[in-house]
């Protein structure tokens, strides 16, 4: 089913407001979502997605300010009758994690709907922050909805640096309490999220011709893992290409004398690397089969480690074309080395939030450049300072290899009062739409609220959203009602904030 098949069939009966004014249905939130999934939108890249926003603010004949990041903020008027209560921030990101894109500057997405579920063909879905971003903007849109003063909020560059929530200007927004659509948990809200240091690794290469003689090139990928968010689903015991990679060459670099030509892992720096590809060269006779063997060897020991959680993940060995040159050994031994001593993965649960990470650090992407090998680490805390500490550390291990490090983000972790006014109002209209009472929890995801938290004094946050599952992968999906079940939570909120 297509979309053009998916507004029809997502003709919600329209429900009344006590005004007896009809609350638009969820159709408008799915037009809008397609649009913006014909405007390629990865992060660093979100121009055409602000002009996007800014027309649609003009059409509506709407005021708006647009930054130097291309943060973009659309002001309505109250419903007439409430201008005087307090004004609500509608907040989301406007960028996305491309997973599986050829072209992600160009490609747009084509996403399906099947057994209740919106997916994307072979690409990232975008519905985070994409579905969040289109109730917003159907708000925007609706002339039935009630709500006092309105400021949606749009930033860009979450997913890969915060760089535009952390330079936001002290007079952008007026509002002080805030709706963050940016949440994945249909059944919580999110009151908390841990702090996040994105840094990326440049360690030093020499690039020396190829090996001559009698040698054997090898083509090494490793592929079908689900990857995932390198937050919420670090805990999941999912295979990262990066460990396969370190205990391939490990494997390989501890029995005889090889080289790497070229090294690809990961897809995003804010995923776990579901795939990996090197080209290795090795002398004729037995070193060569012994990388022949390692094909079935690594595929017991990824289904013995990871296969009830990963069962995708496989290794693939095949014979390959000579390449002109190879990676220098002193590099090699210091990129094996780097990857040996920095953890990956949980690194600590935390002791008040049972079941949940405290501090976890990724490798997202490995890239093999002409003079540098290119390493990204994201590491996350609840804890700023054990954060901050375990950054200091994984950029130490990667110094002692001469490599340059740079810090891209570093977002204060956030906490949320749970027994607020603001987070017990959206608490009773969950209760009250849907009949039950989310859970209020702290997420093992980094979002914005650290930076809008120090940027303006007195604001209060309750993240809530659809259910969405396995974001920043090629298997990210939305479920349907829940969409709409927070579409009614949404448009209720915002009539009872307006008082």
């Amino acid at each position: 089913m297509h979309f053009t098949r998916l507004f029809v069939s997502l003709q919600l009966n329209d429900r009344n407001m006590e005004n007896n004014k009809m609350i638009p249905t969820t159709e408008r939130v799915f037009q809008i979502f397609k649009e913006l999934n014909q405007i390629p939108r990865p992060s660093h890249h979100e121009e055409r997605v602000a002009d996007y926003l800014c027309q649609f603010a003009e059409r509506l004949g709407l005021s708006y300010k647009r930054d130097a990041e291309n943060c973009v903020v659309i002001s309505k008027p109250a419903t007439p009758g409430h201008e005087g209560a307090e004004p609500i921030v509608l907040l989301n990101h406007m960028d996305m994690v491309c997973v599986g894109m050829s072209d992600p500057l160009h490609d747009p997405i084509d996403a399906y709907v099947e057994n209740g579920w919106m997916k994307a063909k072979g690409t990232s879905l975008g519905a985070d922050n994409g579905i969040g971003l289109s109730m917003a903007l159907a708000v925007l849109e609706s002339k039935d909805i009630v709500h006092g003063p309105l400021e949606v909020m749009t930033t860009t560059n979450e997913e890969d640096g915060m760089s535009g929530a952390s330079q936001l200007s002290k007079d952008f927004l007026v509002g002080r309490k805030v709706i963050n659509l940016d949440s994945e948990d249909y059944d919580t809200i999110t009151t908390g999220a841990a702090g996040a240091c994105l840094q990326e690794h440049r360690i030093p290469l020499k690039r020396m011709p190829a090996p001559g003689g009698k040698h054997r090139w090898y083509r090494i990928t490793f592929e079908g893992g689900l990857g995932g968010h390198s937050g919420v689903d670090i805990n999941k015991g999912r295979a990262s290409a990066v460990v396969l990679v370190w205990a391939m060459l490990a494997a390989v670099y501890n029995e005889y004398d090889f080289d790497l030509a070229s090294l690809k892992v990961g897809e995003a720096n804010a995923s776990i690397a579901s795939s990996a590809e090197m080209a290795v060269c090795v002398p004729s006779g037995e070193a060569a089969e012994y990388v022949k063997a390692q094909q079935d060897m690594m595929n017991e020991w990824i289904k013995e480690e990871y296969g009830a959680n990963d069962p995708g993940m496989h290794c693939t060995i095949t014979k390959c074309e000579p390449l002109p040159t190879v990676i220098d050994k002193e590099t090699l031994e210091a990129l094996l080395t780097s990857l040996e001593q920095i953890p990956q993965g949980v690194v600590k649960m935390s002791e008040t939030m049972e079941g949940t990470v405290e501090t976890s650090n990724n490798v997202g992407r490995i890239v093999t450049e002409e003079d540098h090998v290119f390493i990204s680490t994201h590491t996350r805390s609840f804890i700023d300072s054990d954060m901050e500490e375990l950054s200091r550390q994984i950029a130490s291990v990667f110094a002692t290899s001469g490599a340059q490090s740079t810090t891209v983000m570093s977002a204060p972790a956030w906490q949320e009062d749970q027994q607020s006014p603001f987070l017990q109002l959206t608490s009773d209209t969950f209760l009250d739409v849907l009949g039950w009472r989310p859970r209020m929890v702290a997420m093992h995801f980094v979002l914005e609220a650290g930076f809008f938290v120090r940027h303006y004094p007195g604001i209060q946050m309750a993240s809530i959203g659809p259910r969405i599952v396995e974001p920043h992968s090629t298997s990210e999906r939305v479920e349907l009602s829940t969409i709409d079940d927070i579409w009614r939570v949404l448009v209720e909120l915002l009539k009872r904030l307006a008082v």
